[in-house]
């Protein structure tokens, strides 16, 4: 059977070195989450959901922070770089562990090339000639791709050698991430701020409730949030991560939370009224920000958010360029990919291999989908489905394993996983028929390499994995067939009414919970996870349980 984990040596599996303090975690959680979904996130909402775009920032962010506090304990309990594909399979061991880390890889490794696409398309919007023929509206022209696909090796070289210099940098872009946020905020209420957009063409909700929710799961909310993970996967490389792993998490979200919600009450107000005779939805913008500076004759600023458009989605694509990269090590060590994608080199503590393999894959990403929007909703509802493990592992984990040192302790445990399941899965239903559906179909892309892998062992001992994972592919054709039989307010068929939908997924999702956790087994999970925390312990550093 897949390996749940594998002993770690020295230049094979987690021989990372330590560098990473709290604030440079946090930085890394801070640069994941402010890249691309600033520039583009506000429009995009607004386009969805009006004015009250700025609830779907809320809102998400509550959300996402809630599913976090599961996650925060995982982090700490197992301080492993890739970390968000390895929680699942210690919980219940290998077919639930391969569909969360499949589809949390195809969503990260996917943010690569969709960081650089964003920093062209704010390029097509230069004054010169050649700039305007990068863009068209809705994809990339060969020039475009060329020059996302220059960006896409700069994120690489910096990762390539040493996690110090990747540290350095992000160090540096983040300061900026910060400032000119700030000031495309301040600028823009002080310039061109009219209050009437409030409430003016179709009033604050113009859409209806139905189109907030919408627009939490596929208009940038959730694909900006979902950052808050790169700490997890950086894990292994913190010096106390007993400290600075939840410190990271939670406090990138609450950081990111305000800058997100500022700068979508600062772009309702700034959309000049002539932009407005379709409503909110004919707002077509190609540089969102930058042509609201330039429309309250803000110049300084437009030509500031055109560097920033560099910046911003550049410190996004160098810190998934490191994390993809430990997540691929750690999908080899759950015994999913060949051995040599698992080498960390000696000398620099880098997973090398790991790191062509991602940078060939978002190149073909970076092909198949040539503009910012194509796959951002995608990526959010392949990121929801890999959140719905979390939860319930950690609640598994609480009861198979309760003598692991937990050096830091998810309150409410009882309450707070349920409902960080529910709501994912709410996510998941708000992301519209047929979405989820095609999503969910992508998921299953992966499962002949899982097939691949059982093969070659003949399926001996797969039994107990088969049993463990059952619920979460029940789980999955549930929603599916919920999605389509749903609202029309959700895509679906409107079989089941407004309201009432959301109700049959809540209280399904509780149900399936329930069986998820009662499905996780203590098995060989036990022993590995006892052997990776004593392992973690004995290279010294602190565990520091967070009050």
């Amino acid at each position: 059977m897949p390996n749940v984990a594998r002993p770690e040596r020295a230049g094979v599996g987690g021989d990372y070195h330590r560098r990473l303090g709290t604030f440079s975690l946090l930085m890394v959680g801070l640069s994941s989450i402010i890249g691309s979904g600033w520039l583009f996130g506000s429009w995009k909402a607004a386009k969805v959901a009006g004015p009250a775009a700025i609830l779907a920032w809320v809102i998400g962010a509550g959300i996402m922070i809630l599913i976090g506090l599961a996650y925060m304990e995982l982090g700490s309990l197992f301080p492993k770089s890739g970390g968000m594909v390895r929680y699942a399979q210690y919980s219940h061991g290998s077919l639930v562990g391969y569909i969360g880390g499949w589809s949390n890889w195809v969503a990260i490794v996917s943010v690569i090339p969709i960081e650089a696409e964003a920093s062209v398309q704010y390029m097509s919007s230069w004054k010169w000639h050649w700039a305007k023929g990068l863009y068209d509206g809705k994809e990339l022209h060969p020039t475009g791709l060329a020059i996302a696909a220059l960006l896409v090796v700069v994120y690489f070289l910096i990762n390539y050698w040493t996690v110090r210099l990747y540290a350095m940098a992000n160090g540096f872009i983040m300061v900026v991430k910060f400032v000119v946020p700030a000031l495309t905020i301040v600028g823009l209420i002080a310039s061109g701020f009219h209050g009437g957009n409030f409430s003016d063409h179709g009033g604050f909700a113009p859409y209806g409730w139905a189109a907030v929710l919408t627009a939490i799961a596929t208009s940038g909310v959730v694909f900006a949030f979902n950052g808050f993970q790169s700490p997890l996967n950086m894990a292994g490389e913190a010096r106390n991560p007993g400290r600075s792993v939840p410190l990271a998490l939670i406090g990138s979200l609450l950081l990111a939370a305000l800058v997100y919600v500022g700068l979508q009450t600062a772009f309702v107000g700034a959309v000049p009224g002539h932009l407005l005779g379709h409503g909110w939805s004919g707002v077509d913008l190609n540089s969102p920000f930058a042509d609201l500076a330039i429309a309250v004759n803000l110049n300084w600023l437009a030509v500031t958010l055109y560097a920033d458009a560099f910046i911003s989605p550049s410190g996004t694509g160098m810190t998934y360029t490191a994390t993809t990269a430990r997540m691929i090590q750690g999908m080899h060590e759950n015994g999913y990919f060949p051995r040599i994608l698992g080498r960390v080199h000696p000398k620099y503590g880098i997973p090398q291999p790991a790191m062509w393999f991602n940078l060939v894959i978002a190149f073909v990403f970076l092909c198949l989908f040539r503009g910012w929007g194509t796959l951002s909703a995608v990526i959010s509802v392949a990121t929801v489905i890999s959140y719905v493990t979390g939860p319930v592992s950690v609640a598994v984990l609480r009861r198979t394993c309760p003598d692991l040192p937990r050096p830091t302790r998810t309150p409410a445990l009882r309450v707070i996983a349920p409902a960080g399941f529910a709501f994912a899965s709410l996510l998941m239903y708000w992301s519209r028929w047929p979405l989820t559906g095609e999503v969910i179909g992508i998921m299953a892309i992966g499962l002949p390499i899982y097939l691949y892998y059982g093969l070659r062992q003949r399926f001996v001992g797969w039994g107990p994995h088969l049993k463990a994972g059952v619920w979460l592919i029940a789980y999955l054709a549930w929603m599916a067939l919920l999605s389509a039989l749903g609202s029309d307010r959700f895509g679906g068929h409107d079989l089941i009414p407004y309201g009432v939908d959301m109700a049959v997924v809540a209280v399904g999702s509780l149900a399936f919970y329930v069986w998820g956790v009662r499905s996780g087994w203590a098995g060989p999970s036990r022993e590995v996870a006892g052997e990776s925390t004593r392992a973690n312990t004995a290279e010294g550093e602190e565990f520091a349980p967070v009050a």
